[in-house]
């Protein structure tokens, strides 16, 4: 019978009576959430392409009561799908900044040393203008290695692909939004129309990524929670207490 082989020590433990925590009930929440964002982009598509498709027969000259009717149809629809939008974004972040506090406090746990950033940034580096264009994605990165295997290296290009699209998507809609908010003619609400249907394309696919980045890093920390590759050993049970 061969002896198993030992697991090797963490170099940067963690401090005494910290303990990781299962990110599981998190990362599910936060996947069905992120499910919910996808929900509502699908219907902004819907409501983009029905506003493009009214103001492009304005831009052709096509007039009559049932191009008012479809133009205030599409127009309730653009700003119904706005809201939910929002909704659910608002609702998504609550939760996804729960499951990366969760994660980041028990990459912290696993090796401390592969944070470039403070625990404090995993909230703030969200909130505060300009490092926020980086902060989160360094935070997730970091956390992803400390998540892994000891020794072994980690690439970060679903992190990278997830963030990339994430700050496209940020940065056309809001493009798309200041155009739709100063469009003046129908040629121009088209235009901004269709600048929004791109992004909300792409805020599906970043969803997409979001979720699949959340399930591997929770899984990583699960398997590390299991397997035995822990900086101290688990709690001893209290003593049992001595009859007579």
């Amino acid at each position: 019978m061969t002896s198993p082989v030992p697991v090797p020590p963490n170099p940067h433990p963690a401090p005494p009576g910290a303990w990781p925590r299962s990110p599981a009930a998190l990362a599910r929440a936060t996947a069905v959430l992120l499910g919910l964002v996808v929900a509502t982009d699908l219907f902004a598509c819907y409501a983009d392409l029905l506003e493009m498709d009214v103001t492009k027969d304005l831009v052709d000259g096509v007039v009559g009561d049932d191009v008012i009717d479809r133009a205030d149809h599409a127009d309730d629809l653009y700003g119904l799908s706005g809201i939910l939008q929002g909704v659910a974004l608002v609702a998504t972040m609550v939760v996804y900044l729960c499951w990366l506090w969760r994660v980041r406090v028990n990459a912290g746990v696993f090796d401390a040393s592969r944070h470039r950033m403070r625990l404090g940034w995993t909230i703030g580096g969200w909130f505060c203008p300009v490092v926020n264009l980086w902060f989160p994605r360094r935070i997730v990165a970091d956390t992803w290695d400390a998540s892994g295997p000891w020794g072994a290296r980690s690439g970060h290009s679903l992190v990278n692909a997830w963030w990339t699209l994430w700050l496209v998507d940020l940065l056309l809609g809001r493009f798309a939004d200041t155009r739709s908010r100063r469009a003046e003619t129908a040629e121009e609400l088209y235009e901004a129309a269709r600048a929004m249907l791109l992004s909300d394309a792409l805020d599906i696919v970043a969803a997409v990524l979001a979720v699949l980045v959340v399930v591997r890093l929770s899984r990583l920390q699960e398997r590390k929670l299991r397997s035995g590759e822990m900086p101290f050993p688990a709690p001893a049970p209290p003593p049992a207490p001595e009859l007579g």
